[in-house]
C-alpha cells in the first residue's frame, strides 16, 4: 500500500482511515489570528493566511515573497532578535504591525517549522482582543500571578488522584470560565474516562463515563504530547487557507506545533454532535507518555488569550509532577508490614522449621493489604494456598504462562487473566485478575494474588461501535449519530491493581526472597545431607553472603562475597576478619562483636576498600540463627551494594542544586542578585517539585528514582521557565 492510499489528506478521512489522516497538514488555520511562513535568512514571506489582508490592509499576493519589514511596524526586529533562541519549540512573540487603521499590538509565538521555515503565528493582544473578538466570541480573561500561585498549592497538596482531579477541574473553570472542564484520564487500552468533572449546573455530568480508543486517533494522541495546548474557538468557523499551499521546494507545511491549525472534519462533526462550540485542551504527560487530558467545553464561541494559554501550560507540568509523586509514592505501612512478616517468618523457621506457615496461618495478613481474594505460594515444587483459588491443575498451568509473561519492575499485573488467555476462562470466577512476584531467579517460585471476576457496567458516551451514515462523504460523516449514554456489562475482568499495591507485592517479594535466601543459609548449619541443594540456592545469590559458627568461625561465603573487589576470601576465617576488609575497620569490627556477644541483629553501612580510588558503598546486614533453648546455631552475614541508593542521592541533591539556581534565575531575571519580595508563583512550584523529589526518592528503589528525578528536573525547570517568560511577557509595556 502506498503512503498516499496509507495516510489519507487532512480533510479527506472517512471512519475507517481516520487513524492515520494527516492532521497535521492542514494547510489551514483558524480565523482569530494570522499564520506567516518566513524563509531565512532574509525573512522573506513565502506563505501567509488568506486573512493577512484584514490585518496589514495589504493584498495577500503583494507580500508574497517580499520582507517581512512589509507589514511595518517591529515585527521583522521582534522576529530577528528572536532566532537567538532555540525555536524547536514555539517562543512568545509580542510585536506591532502598521495596520489599515493604524499600528496593531500583536501577541503569539514563533517556531521553526520541522522541516524548515520560520512559522509566526498572531494575534490581537488582550486589550484589543477585547474589542474586536467580544463582538463574535466570549473572551476568558488573563490568569493572574495569585491564581497560578494558588492553583500549585492546591495540586501540591493533593494526597491522591482523585483529590488532584477534583482540584484540577475546579481551578480551571474558575480561571477559564468554561461551562465545563473535565479531567480525561486514558487506562492501559487507550480508552478514557472521566474522573473529575466541574460544570454549569444546566448541563447533564458526564462524569464516570467511558470514550473508546478510536474517538482520538493515535496521531492526534502524538500531537497532544507535542502541543500541550489546544484551542478551538468555534466549532463553526469557515478555515483560513495557507497560499500557497506548498513551500518553496514543493513541501507542505508542517503543523504539529501550530497553535492555529484547523482541525479535522471528522473532530468538528464529533463536537457538533455533543453540540459543543467551543474546546480547550490540555495534554498531561507522564514519562514521556500521554496519561490524560484536562478537556474543557463550552457550549458558544469562546477566545483564550495567549497568557492565559502560557499559563495553563504551566500549571500541567506542575500537574504532572504530582501525578508522577501519587502514582509512585507508597505509604509508610508498607515497610512496616513488611518487617512484621519477616520477623514473623524468621520466628517460624527457627520454632516450626518451615516460614510458609507462618505466611499462611492467617490468611487475611497477605490478602487484606493488596485487597486480594486468594492468594498461592509456589515453592519448591509444593503450592500453598489461601482464600479462593482455581484448582490446583489450573494454578500449575497459571504458572506456566505468568513465568513466560515480561514483567515490568519484577511485578507482573493483569486484571483480565482471560482477555489475555481465553484458555483460562474457566478461572474467571476466582481468577480474573492476577498479581505475581519471582521469588527466586533461576526457579519457578512465585506468589500470586487473585481477584475474583467483578462485572462491571461501563457507561460510553455514544455506542463506541461508532455506527456510519449510509454514505462515507467525509463532510456528512456522522462518528457519533447519538451521545445518549450506552452502557455495557463488562465480564472477565476484576478490579485493576494499583500502582501502590505493585509496590507492595514487590516489597513483600523482596522480603520473602531474602528469608528464603536465609532460610536456605540456615539449612546448611541443620541439615548437612542438603549442603549441595541449600549451596546452589546460596551460592545464585546476587548478594554476598557468609555464615558463621555460634563462635563467629566463618563456614561458608558464595562466589559473590569472594568476587568483592580486594576481597581476601581465602584468608578470612572469623567474623573479626571480615571488619579488616572495609575503610573503618574497627567499628564494623565492634559491631560484629556486638552481635556475637549480645546476640542483637545488625544493619549497617560501611565502605569496602577496593584498589579504585574510592571505597564501594556497602549495606550490612548481620542476623543471628536461634536454636532450641537459649542456644544459637551461628550467624548470618549478607552484604549487599549501596551505589544505586547513592547514585539516587546524588540526584536528589543535584535536584536541590538546580532548584535553588532557578530560584537564583528568577531573582537575576528581575534585575538583582534577590527578589525584593518572596515569589509565591516560584514558590510554589519549587515547593511541590521538592515534594514530589521526596516522595519519589522514598518510594522507589533498584535504580528507578533517577531518571524520575531527572525527569522531574527536567519538568520544574520548564514550569520555571514558562513561569518566567509569562512574568516577562505580563509586565512588558504594550508598543505602539
Amino acid at each position: 500500500m502506498n503512503e498516499a492510499l496509507a495516510s489519507p489528506p487532512f480533510g479527506e478521512a472517512t471512519l475507517s482511515n481516520c487513524e492515520r489522516e494527516l492532521i497535521h497538514l492542514a494547510g489551514s488555520i483558524q480565523p482569530h489570528g494570522v499564520l506567516l511562513t518566513l524563509a531565512e535568512p532574509a525573512l522573506t514571506i513565502v506563505q501567509a493566511s488568506s486573512n493577512v489582508v484584514c490585518l496589514s490592509g495589504r493584498p495577500l499576493m503583494a507580500l508574497l515573497g517580499q520582507s517581512a519589514s512589509q507589514l511595518g511596524g517591529n515585527l521583522l526586529a521582534k522576529v530577528r532578535a528572536a532566532l537567538v533562541a532555540d525555536l524547536s519549540e514555539p517562543a512568545p512573540l509580542r510585536c506591532t504591525v502598521d495596520g489599515a487603521a493604524g499600528r496593531v499590538l500583536l501577541e503569539g509565538t514563533l517556531h521553526r517549522a520541522p522541516h524548515g521555515g520560520l512559522v509566526v503565528e498572531l494575534e490581537l493582544a488582550q486589550q484589543d482582543a477585547d474589542t474586536a473578538y467580544n463582538l463574535r466570541y466570549e473572551s476568558a480573561k488573563p490568569v493572574t500571578q495569585a491564581a497560578i500561585a494558588q492553583a500549585v498549592k492546591k495540586f501540591s497538596s493533593a494526597p491522591t488522584i482523585a483529590f488532584l482531579s477534583e482540584a484540577v477541574v475546579h481551578c480551571v473553570r474558575e480561571t477559564t470560565g468554561y461551562d465545563r472542564v473535565m479531567v480525561y484520564k486514558f487506562d492501559p487500552d487507550g480508552h478514557g474516562e472521566i474522573i473529575a468533572e466541574a460544570r454549569d449546573t444546566n448541563l447533564d455530568s458526564l462524569l464516570g463515563h467511558h470514550y473508546p480508543a478510536t474517538d482520538i486517533p493515535q496521531r492526534a494522541r502524538e500531537l497532544y504530547i507535542r502541543n500541550r495546548v489546544r484551542v478551538l474557538v468555534d466549532v463553526h468557523y469557515e478555515p483560513v487557507a495557507i497560499v500557497p499551499r506548498q513551500l518553496p521546494d514543493g513541501s507542505e507545511l508542517d503543523m504539529s506545533l501550530c497553535h492555529l491549525r484547523s482541525m479535522s472534519p471528522l473532530h468538528l462533526q464529533y463536537l457538533k454532535n455533543m453540540g459543543v462550540t467551543g474546546t480547550l485542551v490540555v495534554s498531561l504527560v507522564r514519562e514521556g507518555k500521554l496519561w490524560g487530558l484536562i478537556a474543557c467545553h463550552h457550549y458558544s464561541p469562546r477566545y483564550v488569550p495567549y497568557t492565559s494559554r502560557a499559563a495553563l501550560e504551566l500549571l500541567a507540568e506542575v500537574i504532572s509532577t504530582r501525578i508522577a509523586a501519587i502514582e509512585n509514592y507508597v505509604q509508610s505501612q508498607v515497610e512496616v508490614l513488611v518487617k512484621r512478616l519477616e520477623l514473623r517468618l524468621i520466628e517460624a523457621t527457627s520454632t516450626d522449621g518451615d516460614w510458609r506457615n507462618a505466611l499462611f496461618r492467617n490468611s487475611r495478613t497477605l490478602l487484606t493489604p493488596v485487597d486480594a481474594t486468594g492468594a498461592a505460594l509456589f515453592h519448591d515444587g509444593e503450592i500453598m494456598t489461601a482464600g479462593d483459588v482455581p484448582s490446583t491443575p489450573d494454578l500449575r498451568a497459571l504458572l506456566a504462562w505468568v513465568s513466560a509473561q515480561p514483567g515490568e519492575g519484577g511485578v507482573y499485573t493483569c486484571a483480565s487473566v482471560v482477555r489475555r488467555n481465553p484458555e483460562f476462562a474457566s478461572m474467571a470466577a476466582t481468577a480474573s485478575g492476577v498479581m505475581a512476584v519471582p521469588l527466586s531467579p533461576s526457579r519457578p517460585d512465585w506468589l500470586m494474588w487473585f481477584r475474583k471476576e467483578q462485572p462491571c457496567e461501563y457507561t460510553w458516551a455514544g455506542d463506541p461501535a461508532k455506527p456510519l451514515l449510509d454514505n462515507d462523504d467525509p463532510l456528512t460523516l456522522s462518528p457519533r449519530r447519538s451521545f445518549a449514554a450506552w452502557s455495557e456489562i463488562v465480564r472477565g475482568t476484576a478490579a485493576p491493581w494499583t500502582r501502590a499495591e505493585e509496590v507492595l507485592a514487590k516489597a513483600i517479594g523482596q522480603s520473602l526472597s531474602d528469608i528464603i535466601l536465609q532460610i536456605q543459609a540456615v539449612r546448611l548449619l541443620i541439615a548437612q545431607h542438603q549442603l549441595n541443594l541449600v549451596r546452589s540456592q546460596v551460592g545464585n545469590s546476587k548478594d554476598p553472603v557468609i555464615i558463621a559458627d555460634p563462635a563467629g568461625r566463618i563456614l561458608y561465603s558464595n562466589e559473590t562475597f569472594q568476587r568483592l573487589p580486594g576481597s581476601p576470601a581465602a584468608t578470612l576465617s572469623t567474623l573479626d576478619d571480615l571488619g579488616g576488609l572495609f575503610l573503618e575497620p574497627g567499628e564494623v569490627r565492634a559491631m560484629l562483636k556486638r552481635l556475637q556477644q549480645e546476640r542483637l541483629p545488625w544493619r549497617g553501612e560501611a565502605g569496602l576498600v577496593t584498589s579504585g580510588a574510592a571505597p564501594l558503598p556497602i549495606g550490612i546486614r548481620a542476623d543471628v540463627v536461634p536454636g532450641q533453648g537459649n542456644s544459637i546455631l551461628g550467624f548470618i552475614v549478607i552484604l549487599s551494594d549501596l551505589t544505586v541508593r547513592q547514585q539516587t542521592e546524588s540526584a536528589r541533591q543535584h535536584f536541590e542544586t538546580t532548584m535553588l539556581q532557578a530560584e537564583r534565575d528568577l531573582a537575576a531575571s528581575e534585575g538583582g542578585s534577590q527578589l525584593r519580595e518572596p515569589d509565591e508563583v516560584i514558590g510554589a512550584i519549587l515547593a511541590n517539585a521538592n515534594v514530589a523529589a521526596m516522595e519519589i526518592s522514598d518510594a522507589i528503589g533498584d535504580g528507578g528514582a533517577v531518571p524520575l528525578l531527572r525527569e522531574l528536573e527536567t519538568s520544574t525547570q520548564r514550569a520555571a521557565a514558562l513561569y518566567r517568560r509569562l512574568r516577562r511577557y505580563a509586565s512588558g509595556k504594550g508598543e505602539r
